[in-house]
């Protein structure tokens, strides 16, 4: 009976639930500004790139920032799911699905900001017609679908134990149960179908991991293969690998502590949780300021005349004050903060999450920016505005609506599946109790 009664109230517990009131706000604002991105990109395609504020020397911007930083959050799926399922870690179940969500999520926009960025989309199937594999853009389209189509198999694969718990809760008739139906319903809980399952999800557990890796380094090459100060650099692989470990954990303490309180997931995403998450943050964000030191010591301390002004800029000029905040923000005070047991419980923990994925976004635009507007050859009889750089309200509408169609993704999501696995907690819960008996 214990059982029985304990087995349903998960079930009830993590069942989908009807947006509120406050989720029906939270939905119309992220609609909203989507619907502002979408007027922004009109103005941009209808009238060109000439509505934003990119230049000859700034022609990367903003859309390539938030394109990074996508990349960069995306690798969270890998770090939470795959890493945490082949070493069979015990905690990690309440994390898995929040973690899957936010990787495809931004994955997907990634691949949208490109389309973005390059101003013709018509020509956007030139890149699979034209493409040359001696370019380093074709290594990266070729490895985000890749990682995108994995990602979404491995959100897919273990939803499937849940559906038909959903479609037993869902009304008789109704769109919804028609859709849990339509993408699982031929999926019976049989002893072969989880035994096709659990091998399907640890071939890509163990398939994803080096191309997670992949897309990132294959990002960073995008950069260091580009002849500019500030890029030219063997250390930007790892470099980035690093601030995308460290931008997906931070991120996944953000989920978490929003889901937790949205949902009232306190039985099921508790503090031990945040402990060791908080941990994780600690021991990312250290590793990513090794990588920091080493980018732009050595530079320093060789001082050449093509990097002065680049490292000038961001350590006293006009990128000094962002570059030093977003260092803090995003890896000093996070670690100072989290180093503690007080510092790691929900709340402060998610105070660092936040930290932690603001600087990082700040960080990627501090990658473009200061090197594109610090070339070898002088800048000589051109406006002043070549000189500097700052978005136009189109791309801040633009990069604004992509972030909220991340969240907006997420939030559906949310609405529609179970975001903690229904049918591996109750698993875990009955090998608990089998374990004490």
């Amino acid at each position: 009976m214990s059982h029985s009664v304990n087995s349903a109230k998960i079930t009830t517990d993590l069942l989908p639930q009807k947006f509120g009131k406050g989720g029906l706000i939270w939905t119309a604002i992220l609609v909203s500004l989507c619907l502002l991105g979408l007027y922004a990109y009109y103005r941009q395609v209808t009238l060109g790139l000439g509505v934003t504020n990119l230049r000859d020397y700034a022609s990367w911007g903003i859309y390539i920032s938030n394109f990074v930083f996508f990349v960069a959050i995306s690798l969270v799926g890998s770090l939470i799911t795959a890493i945490f399922r082949l070493n069979d870690v015990k905690w990690r179940t309440p994390l898995t699905r929040i973690s899957e969500i936010i990787a495809v999520s931004a994955i997907l926009f990634a691949s949208l900001i490109i389309i973005v960025d390059m101003g013709r989309p018509e020509r956007f199937w030139h890149l699979f017609t034209f493409g040359r594999l001696q370019s380093p853009i074709m290594w990266d389209v070729i490895v985000i679908t890749t990682y995108l189509t994995i990602s979404v198999l491995f959100l897919y694969f273990p939803l499937l134990s849940d559906m038909p718990i959903l479609i037993k809760n869902s009304k008789d008739g109704s769109f919804i149960q028609k859709f849990y139906k339509f993408i699982g319903g031929f999926w019976k809980g049989t002893a072969e179908q989880f035994r096709i399952s659990e091998k399907a999800v640890r071939i890509i557990s163990v398939m994803i991991i080096p191309i997670a890796l992949a897309i990132h380094t294959v990002t960073s090459w995008l950069f260091a293969t580009t002849y500019r100060p500030g890029w030219d650099s063997t250390n930007f692989g790892a470099y980035f690998v690093s601030g995308a470990f460290l931008v997906g954990a931070g991120g996944v303490l953000v989920a978490m502590y929003v889901f937790r309180r949205a949902y009232k997931l306190d039985a099921y995403i508790t503090e031990k949780h945040f402990d060791h998450m908080g941990k994780i943050v600690v021991l990312l964000a250290l590793l990513y300021l090794y990588f920091n030191i080493n980018e732009y010591l050595v530079p320093a301390f060789k001082m050449k005349t093509s990097e002065e002004h680049h490292l000038r800029s961001l350590f006293l000029g006009e990128f000094a004050r962002l570059f030093w905040t977003a260092i803090f923000m995003s890896m000093i005070v996070p670690v100072v903060v989290l180093l503690f047991p007080k510092g790691r419980k929900p709340l402060p923990a998610f105070l660092m999450g936040v930290l932690v994925v603001v600087g990082s976004w700040f960080k990627r635009y501090l990658i473009v920016t200061p090197t594109m507007l610090s070339p070898f050859l002088p800048m000589y009889n051109v406006p002043e505005s070549y000189k500097h750089y700052f978005p136009s309200w189109e791309e801040w509408a633009i990069t604004t609506g992509s972030l909220a169609g991340t969240l907006l993704i997420i939030t559906i999501f949310t609405r529609l599946f179970p975001i903690i696995p229904i049918h591996e907690t109750i698993e875990e819960m009955e090998s608990a109790k089998q374990e004490k008996v």
